[in-house]
């Protein structure tokens, strides 16, 4: 047994308030701790409703290191069940996503299942009488996750049976949600295409923290945003209007004032977002017709109260992270304690100019892709910074600026942009839910 397997109290002391060990992101054994009860008692994200729009439509992905499948069942709910048959535990689903009709068949046995996971039927089912099978959990079909919620679209699950609630783990936090999806003057989103997908290696949790790092931009992307910005400045008089895709990264640029001045907002349980007062998006040029389609649904005033709202990253702890401005959702996926994948999806406004999910598919291509000209730079910051934490010598991470004693993240609060509170809340939720699981393992 390891150092932390079965001790929550040296668990809570890899966060020290200002500091984080390296073993968060480097130890094998927290990794194996994070899947089994960080994971397991959190609200994690699974998909969106329209991935599935049919019945018997589902999609295949993952819940940390847990294969789940997202399926329409035949009653017009949405289910999220484990990916394995009951029998011998192949995997039902290989295909990322598809139409089973009205049920799923293993491709080993034939065992055969509804699409809400319940047993359908087994071959040669004379075979199990009188063996008590049917007593045995392994009669019950495909088993669901603890809790499914699906909430204005967005499919989020608790893998453990008990635990918080939806309500309660999100709270006040489900505003930035809401504004994404309100940006639709009919109040839905599509997903549009699959989503990018990158593989890092680095721990999934340096990406979670440089979603709100509003002191790495004008550094870190200097090589990228800087020189973009350096030709567009040397073939162009200063007057000339930006184009869409200077728009996107020109911002990246700003002066570390513009990030301070933005804000960041914390709430409990880990989540956050940065541009409380203005974000990168602020500036984007208007679409055509699209505040008038918005203010038809909402009414002039409740429309520019909507596209006021232009937070940069909402964090929805623990691994993914929503542009509502530009309806992006990012997930961040643990592999390893060195490796993760980032999966990036884009969405469109049912109702609005097809020019805006134009613009989000050309923010995603220059700022997320594999091929981008920003996300190399992050990139190369995360495996750098998984390769120097080996180093010894110093075992322990800053995260101290803007530090204040005894900070309480029971509330919100909102603060200068380029404070590591947000980092600092996503440890204090990371320390509570893994420890709150230990302990109850311990205690049953």
């Amino acid at each position: 047994m390891g150092r932390y397997t079965e001790n929550p109290k040296a668990v809570a002391d890899l966060f020290q308030g200002h500091r984080v060990h390296r073993d968060v992101y480097i130890n094998n054994e927290i990794y194996n701790i994070e899947m089994k009860h960080l994971f397991a008692n959190a609200w994690v994200f699974v998909g969106h409703e329209s991935q599935t729009p049919n019945k018997g439509d589902y999609f295949a992905t993952q819940v940390a290191d847990q294969p789940v499948v997202q399926v329409r069942h035949s009653d017009g709910d949405i289910y999220v069940l484990r990916n394995r048959c009951p029998h011998k535990g192949t995997k039902i689903v290989i295909d990322r996503s598809g139409n089973t009709g009205k049920f799923f068949r293993c491709p080993y046995h034939a065992w055969s299942f509804k699409t809400n996971g319940n047993l359908l039927a087994i071959p040669l089912k004379k075979g199990y009488q009188d063996t008590g099978f049917s007593d045995s959990e392994n009669s019950k079909g495909m088993p669901g996750v603890g809790a499914v919620k699906n909430y204005r679209g967005f499919i989020f699950c608790r893998l453990a049976e008990q635990g918080i609630s939806f309500e309660d783990f999100f709270g006040d936090s489900l505003s930035s949600l809401d504004n994404m999806v309100d940006r639709s003057p009919e109040g839905r989103l599509e997903v549009v295409g699959p989503p990018l997908r990158y593989l890092h290696y680095c721990n999934w949790k340096m990406l979670v923290e440089n979603q709100t790092d509003t002191c790495h931009p004008m550094v870190a992307h200097e090589s990228s945003a800087g020189t973009a910005m350096k030709l567009w400045d040397e073939v162009t008089d200063k007057d000339t209007p930006l184009p869409p895709a200077m728009e996107i990264i020109a911002p990246f640029m700003s002066p570390y004032e513009f990030f301070e001045e933005m804000g960041i907002r914390t709430w409990p349980n880990g989540h956050g977002h940065t541009g409380v007062h203005h974000s990168i998006h602020s500036k984007y040029s208007e679409i055509p017709g699209y505040k008038e389609s918005l203010a038809k649904t909402y009414g002039t005033e409740k429309a520019e109260e909507i596209l006021a709202e232009n937070r940069h990253n909402t964090v929805y702890f623990p691994n993914i992270m929503i542009k509502g401005p530009i309806q992006q959702l990012r997930v961040f996926i643990p592999l390893a304690a060195d490796k993760c994948i980032v999966e990036s999806y884009i969405y469109r406004l049912v109702g609005a100019p097809e020019e805006l999910t134009a613009r989000t598919a050309m923010y995603n291509r220059m700022i997320n892709a594999p091929t981008s000209i920003v996300g190399h730079d992050d990139l190369e910051m995360y495996e750098r910074a998984q390769e120097g934490l080996h180093a010894d010598g110093m075992e322990w991470v800053n995260i101290q600026r803007l530090y204040e004693e005894d900070e309480d993240f029971s509330k919100e609060a909102v603060e200068n942009g380029t404070t590591e509170r947000q980092m600092r809340n996503q440890f204090d939720a990371w320390v509570k839910f893994i420890t709150m699981s230990m302990k109850q393992e311990d205690a049953s």
